[in-house]
């Protein structure tokens, strides 16, 4: 074999562990770039070191050690990234402020297709889904860096207690352990689960397109009766957050009037449906990136919306377009 073969070998067979490794290092991270060059990393030390690698584990463990020890090595900063709703109590619709915090303080939103590789199971992908939605990212900013690899390795990706023991040079007591733990961090902060993105069934599409069109429209009667009586609406960079559909109605009204005449373009984010939000472009025709919407639905109703601002970071992580034009709409 030469050498130009066999480059190309590792790269491939490196290359097909990319998605699956950036949902962990998402999880762990609670970031879509830093997750991002996170597996980046992994896989170029991979590389480096590919004729030191025995095979005594599978290749596929090997990388999950070098992502751990990237992502364990990342956290030392003790930054602990988190939603609006994780920080504060909700604020009322008059004394609603928007004061920015840095980028860093946030959870990111991920679309699935970075994260969630192909998987035939309906059961398995409805808990791959589960394990990046917002909620469930954010519980585990909770646990300490270790704790978070155990709950994410045992729990999410099913492995062994002796596999992940090995992974991290320790017993599989202590590998037990940290993962109760964990189990009773999360028991405490995650809270209810939205209903994930794939399959929705013909009530959910069809209240997710009486969103849009009561979006769309501004139709602020038609919005109060999709949501839930206790609806959080988040603004990430912004620390204000609102809850119940008169003051999230009300802030649209206000504060948020010049998204009148928006139109939403469906995506999915962190298992659960998703919009990009373009807002009619204030300098011409067409329509300009506002948001990426997250939306959380339970029970027949929508119970959040978290509307991602950021539009230079999030549309092309999206592969979404930075225009619409008026008649594409």
């Amino acid at each position: 074999m030469s050498d130009l073969t066999a480059t190309t070998d590792i790269d491939s067979s490196l290359e097909g562990h990319r998605v699956e490794l950036t949902g962990y290092c998402y999880r762990m991270l609670g970031s879509a770039f830093e997750a991002e060059d996170a597996v980046q990393d992994t896989l170029v030390r991979a590389w480096r070191n590919f004729d030191k690698f025995e095979g005594r584990s599978s290749l596929r463990s090997w990388l999950y050690r070098i992502a751990t020890n990237v992502c364990l090595d990342m956290l030392k900063a003790g930054n602990k990234r988190a939603r609006p709703v994780d920080l504060t109590g909700p604020t009322p619709l008059a004394q609603a402020a928007l004061n920015p915090l840095p980028e860093n303080t946030w959870l990111e939103p991920m679309p699935d297709g970075r994260v969630l590789p192909s998987i035939a199971d309906p059961a398995e992908a409805a808990v791959a889904k589960e394990s990046v939605r917002l909620a469930f990212v954010a519980a585990l900013q909770h646990l300490p860096p270790k704790q978070r690899a155990v709950l994410i390795l045992r729990e999410v990706l099913a492995w062994k207690a002796s596999e992940v023991a090995e992974l991290l040079d320790t017993s599989v007591a202590s590998v037990n352990s940290a993962l109760q733990r964990a189990r009773a961090t999360l028991s405490d902060t995650e809270g209810t689960a939205p209903d994930t993105a794939n399959p929705l069934d013909e009530e959910q599409r069809k209240l997710l397109d009486r969103y849009v069109a009561a979006f769309e429209g501004y139709d602020m009667a038609a919005l109060t009766a999709l949501l839930h009586e206790d609806a959080v609406m988040t603004m990430p960079p912004f620390d204000l957050w609102l809850q119940g559909h008169d003051d999230i109605t009300g802030f649209m009204l206000s504060i948020g009037a010049g998204c009148a005449g928006s139109r939403l373009v469906a995506t999915e984010a962190n298992g659960t449906p998703a919009f990009a939000h373009y807002k009619p472009n204030p300098d011409g025709p067409g329509f300009v990136p506002w948001a990426v919407q997250v939306i959380d639905i339970s029970e027949g109703a929508i119970t959040g919306m978290h509307c991602f601002l950021d539009t230079p970071r999030w549309f092309p992580l999206f592969g979404l377009p930075d225009h619409l034009e008026a008649d594409a709409v």
